[in-house]
């Protein structure tokens, strides 16, 4: 049971025990409230039959007094294991998922956008705290205890009283169980439209210096106002079919009513039940139809809110990639062994990729764009797991090991730089989070940083905005030279490190770069010949495969792909308007 809560509701073992405690003291909670009703009834009966005795007086008060006593112990139970319980399993929760993606690997987060995470994060997560602490615990108590109530009354009192009053309920559960799939293909729908949204607000936040340079503002605004009307429509169509269900379920309900008083009717009618038994069954739908009515509220919103689960249970059920944590190289040579790879089954991006990085050496990927050179460089570091062939690091298979203790030997300078909302000297001590502020000065510094820092208004004290906002390309891309700088590993990974610098700037860290890379294994990737004329071994990929390999001047002689990419960038050096 504690396994099937885990996966079902996306809870950890401690979540899925306390929800069976609160569903447990619930259904006592609603049997004990159940049970001051039997005391009335029996109470009555006394006062009606013989007269009630000095001697079952103290039965009823004591009866009562157990009864106040034991759903004021089961409310404190179920406060503690419904409401305190959830919220901790909430953070719990959130914090389990943070764990768990920092895990996966990167070809997860290829099939997601981040929108889409960040809902699983907040609003799934907070769904499905509702659904513990008010949905879950609630219908099943009280279906447990109608049921067992139903059970006992069918046994102490009239039977066909008890099917005239109980038939409606598993009948209205039914009704709303059937229409199951069509509220989950609903709600599904609906979080499809609010994702395209989502998405539609980010793009436009994060592309509107574009928009506005290409007068597009109001083409992409219409664009987005179809998506805002499609989130309203299918919110509206979502409530009303499960408000149709419900209702439905609802009307069912009140069915019972009317038969419990024409069956009651009709025997009490023919003698064959009293007065009391009769009233005690009007009493008793009365009392338990309208909470029932919550339940199934309850219930509908539960089926709904599966699909938060499943996608919650998406990423805590994918696999991680988990090996070991030490590490047992002889060097910092990169090996690749007849390495496939593809992103999907069907398009294959590396076919049959064998060459070496060795240390000590720079080893440059060149080719056309799309021909695997990033994605060479993304396996190197374990960011993917390769499809085919084998991947070494001074001949350890680097798949056996865990990514976060591989990644301690790689300094990775992207194409694509991520900075966060910090000052300049936060962001640069993410290459070595114990570094000193000296220290971090002095990688700031090789990597040309001063030129510009010095201009802020704090110095490295000052703060960059979102994803680096207030900086250029080019001074963005430096802070992410001197992370590399500052962590000084012995494997050094360079998408396009100097894309966004001058020419000047580039020579600077070029330069820099050469006192860094001694003694390390080095791979570069560049488009600008220039940035690799220095290389001691090229590589260039061409359609997923190696298409040539040697140094600048055996390419060149070779007359191939590298020649040609050399000399067409010269031709466009050299272009004048």
């Amino acid at each position: 049971m504690v396994k099937y809560l885990q996966h079902k509701f996306a809870l950890s073992h401690d979540g899925a025990v306390d929800m069976i405690k609160a569903c447990i003291s619930v259904t006592v909670t609603n049997i004990a409230l159940m049970m001051s009703a039997e005391i009335l009834y029996l109470l009555i009966s006394d006062m009606l039959g013989d007269g009630l005795t000095a001697e079952r007086l103290p039965v009823y008060i004591g009866g009562s007094i157990a009864v106040i006593a034991l759903i004021w112990v089961t409310n404190f139970i179920q406060y503690n294991k419904t409401f305190l319980a959830t919220y901790k399993e909430s953070g719990v929760r959130r914090t389990t998922l943070a764990e768990r993606l920092r895990k996966l690997p990167l070809s997860f987060f290829g099939k997601k956008d981040l929108s889409d995470l960040t809902t699983t994060i907040m609003s799934d997560c907070a769904m499905i705290e509702t659904a513990s602490s008010h949905w879950i615990p609630e219908l099943i108590g009280a279906l447990v205890s109608t049921a067992l109530v139903g059970i006992s009354m069918f046994f102490f009192f009239d039977w066909r009283m008890v099917l005239a009053s109980f038939w409606v309920i598993p009948a209205s559960f039914l009704l709303i169980f059937f229409s199951a799939n069509l509220q989950k293909k609903a709600v599904r729908k609906n979080n499809s439209v609010k994702m395209e949204l989502a998405d539609g607000i980010q793009e436009a936040l994060e592309s509107v210096r574009d928009l506005r340079s290409n007068n597009a503002q109001n083409r992409y605004m219409s664009g987005l106002d179809v998506k805002i009307k499609n989130v309203e429509k299918y919110a509206l169509f979502t409530e009303l079919k499960l408000a149709v269900f419900v209702n439905a379920a609802a009307i069912i309900l009140k069915v019972g009513i009317a038969t419990t008083a024409l069956v009651g009717g009709a025997l009490f009618a023919s003698g064959e039940i009293g007065l009391l038994t009769f009233f005690m069954f009007l009493m008793l739908v009365a009392r338990l139809y309208d909470p029932m009515n919550i339940t199934l509220q309850n219930f509908a919103a539960i089926i709904a809110c599966t699909v938060q689960c499943e996608r919650l249970d998406e990423v805590l059920s994918h696999d991680i990639q988990t090996s070991s944590d030490r590490m047992t190289n002889n060097g910092y040579d990169i090996k690749f062994d007849h390495v496939s790879f593809s992103y999907s089954n069907d398009t294959a991006v590396l076919k049959d990729v064998s060459f070496t990085a060795k240390q000590g050496e720079v080893t440059a990927l060149i080719g056309p764009s799309g021909g695997g050179k990033t994605t060479v460089s993304r396996l190197a570091a374990r960011f993917w797991d390769i499809s085919g062939g084998k991947i070494t690091l001074g001949g350890m298979d680097i798949s056996g090991v865990d990514p976060e203790t591989l990644f301690s030997a790689y300094s990775i300078v992207f194409q694509d730089v991520t900075l966060f909302n910090q000052t300049v000297m936060d962001n640069i001590r993410i290459g070595r989070k114990n570094a000193t502020d000296e220290e971090v000065m002095q990688a700031a510094k090789l990597a040309n940083c001063d030129e510009f820092v010095s201009k802020l208004p704090d110095g490295y004290n000052t703060m960059i905005g979102e994803n680096g906002s207030e900086l250029s390309g080019g001074e963005r891309q430096r802070i992410s030279i001197a992370r590399a700088f500052l962590k000084d590993a012995p494997v050094i990974l360079l998408d396009e490190a100097t894309a966004s610098l001058d020419v000047e700037n580039e020579t600077a860290i070029q330069q820099a770069l050469s006192a860094l890379i001694k003694n390390k294994t080095v791979l570069i990737i560049a488009h600008r010949m220039r940035t690799i004329a220095d290389a001691d071994h090229i590589v260039v990929l061409g359609d997923g495969v190696v298409a040539e390999e040697g140094t600048p001047d055996e390419l060149y002689k070779k007359n191939g792909i590298y020649r040609r990419m050399t000399e067409q960038q010269l031709v466009s050096q050299n272009w004048k308007m």
